[in-house]
């Protein structure tokens, strides 16, 4: 094959290859220190939220903890706490889990603490928010509790923004 064709395959094979990655693809480090492996979610919708402790949006989690334990059959929901906006999740993973627990019985999956926009971005961040990646729409993380949701083969379904609450028709019409 002539060695100025090798590049431009090579170039549209990693393309073609990062646009079929699922969510399945990855894996997290829970905020126990576990590792979770995504794929181990097939068949199960994922809403993904990107957290804060201190934060008008934190009585979300109340209303996320509701909709994890009424689809709990078809939808898995993992929180990734994020200190990315005024400081409003200082704590350690540790303050996190505790925190979460105690105020609103938080039983579903927390991510350990990361970052969702800058240079750090957590990998699922940036398969979540850019569409050269995800095959779907880029969404830049504004503010905390914004929310992804992925459907039962991996694939990016849907993106709702802050002020979406989780058992907003908006949400619970992929749901039912």
């Amino acid at each position: 094959m002539n060695k100025f064709l090798i590049l431009p395959v090579i170039l549209f094979s990693m393309i073609m290859h990062s646009q079929n990655k699922s969510i399945h693809d990855f894996s997290i480090t829970t905020i126990e220190g576990r590792e979770l492996e995504l794929s181990s979610l097939k068949g199960k919708k994922i809403l993904i939220v990107n957290t804060a402790s201190k934060c008008g949006f934190t009585p979300q989690y109340k209303d996320l903890q509701e909709l994890s334990q009424k689809y709990k059959d078809r939808l898995v929901i993992i929180g990734f706490p994020a200190n990315n906006f005024m400081n409003q999740e200082p704590g350690t993973n540790e303050e996190i889990a505790e925190f979460c627990e105690l105020n609103y019985g938080v039983s579903f999956p927390m991510s350990e603490k990361i970052s969702v926009k800058g240079k750090d971005m957590h990998p699922i961040y940036q398969w979540l928010t850019k569409k050269e990646l995800n095959g779907k729409e880029s969404h830049e993380i504004q503010w905390n509790f914004n929310k992804f949701l992925i459907d039962e083969n991996g694939n990016w379904l849907a993106y709702f923004g802050s002020s979406v609450k989780p058992m907003d028709d908006e949400i619970l019409k992929y749901l039912n």
